[in-house]
């Protein structure tokens, strides 16, 4: 313990400097100390229990932080583009969804279907609405305002499912709901940003429909597979996908922002903000979406949590499919992390205050 309490004295430090830095010579000159200081916060934050769950997140700090100081590290290695990783990565992401999930999940639709239902269209209806009008009204470019739609019609994924589990809200429901959603999505997706996007960018629905299929379905399906012939007799494959997953994303994510640095650091900040509104309007608009059914607390938890977490991996695979990972991509680069610090406040908040039914 002792060492992580040492760690924030030297992250306080490291961000002293990086001010000091920043003031005097310029911002771009604190690159080294301000990615010291997210790398030594996160590893103080392992050392407490109540901060625990927030360290990936300040890791992913680290990553763009990485990636926005040193993009060319990002963009290609020996002549081969970093790019072309993504969309594998994603593909071994939804893999280890498919191991982690069975047929028994999609039982709870027969026992509640209520929930699941409604959980289901509040996802697809309640994010991709505020994504259209946070596009709308934030005068960006076109393609960077219909990446702020896309991240909206992208549904949620495999930290829904954390947080919901970290929030005692109904996780049986959070899975059902992630696996149904994500099934749908080569659907539902390019539907909804033909619909919504169309007149922003041209959307090819077909195309858009095999680009997803082959991000989540095969994958998906491959791993359900997998996990039907060698349950239980892979145990190290259920202990290493989480950390490949998170590896893998906040990969994804550290190449997005590379590529698309210019006009992140143009419009950062707006981003971070329209971004910020449109997660947590999720959550509240979720939640109040479960209270109008007459649910109960639990189930509002988790529909609010799966409202507003959305995949920010599927939604950069989609962007790079589209050949605009540096526009429509950038968005969900800045979903993830958000997110997933937002998540984590949330589910801390609930944890504290089990549901009294």
């Amino acid at each position: 313990m002792n060492l992580h309490r040492f760690s924030f004295g030297l992250a306080a430090v490291s961000l002293v400097v990086a001010v000091i830095i920043g003031l005097s010579y310029g911002m771009m000159t604190a690159g080294p100390f301000l990615i010291g200081f997210f790398l030594l916060l996160a590893y103080a934050f392992r050392g407490y229990e109540q901060l625990k769950g927030f360290a990936y997140s300040i890791m992913i700090f680290a990553a763009v932080t990485t990636a926005l100081y040193y993009p060319s590290y990002f963009v290609d290695l020996n002549g081969f583009k970093l790019a072309q990783l993504i969309i594998p990565l994603i593909q071994i992401i939804m893999f280890g969804m498919g191991t982690s999930m069975s047929i028994g999940d999609f039982v709870a639709v027969v026992k509640s279907p209520k929930a699941v239902i409604i959980g289901v269209a509040a996802q697809f209806i309640i994010m991709p609405l505020i994504g259209f009008t946070l596009a709308n009204f934030s005068g960006f470019a076109p393609e960077i305002a219909a990446g702020i739609i896309l991240i909206g019609c992208s549904p949620s994924g495999l930290a829904s499912n954390v947080m919901n589990y970290l929030a005692k809200a109904n996780l049986a429901l959070s899975i059902t709901i992630t696996s149904i959603t994500t099934l749908m999505a080569p659907l539902i997706t390019p539907l909804l940003m033909k619909m919504l996007a169309g007149e922003l960018v041209e959307i090819s629905v077909l195309n858009m429909m095999w680009d997803i299929s082959k991000m989540v379905i095969l994958p998906i399906g491959a791993g359900l597979l997998f996990n039907k012939l060698l349950r239980g007799k892979s145990q190290w494959l259920d202990v290493a996908m989480p950390m490949v997953s998170m590896l893998g994303i906040g990969l994804i994510i550290a190449i997005i922002t590379a590529a698309g640095r210019d006009s992140l650091l143009e419009i950062g900040l707006i981003l971070i903000g329209l971004v910020l509104i449109h997660n947590t309007a999720g959550y509240m608009l979720g939640y109040w979406s479960g209270r109008l059914f007459k649910m109960n607390e639990r189930d509002c938890r988790t529909i609010a949590i799966e409202v507003g977490m959305q995949n920010g991996g599927l939604a950069s695979g989609i962007a790079k499919e589209m050949g605009k990972i540096a526009t429509i991509g950038l968005a969900p680069a800045v979903f993830g992390p958000l997110m997933n610090i937002t998540g984590s406040i949330l589910a801390s908040y609930w944890h504290r205050r089990p549901p009294k039914e």
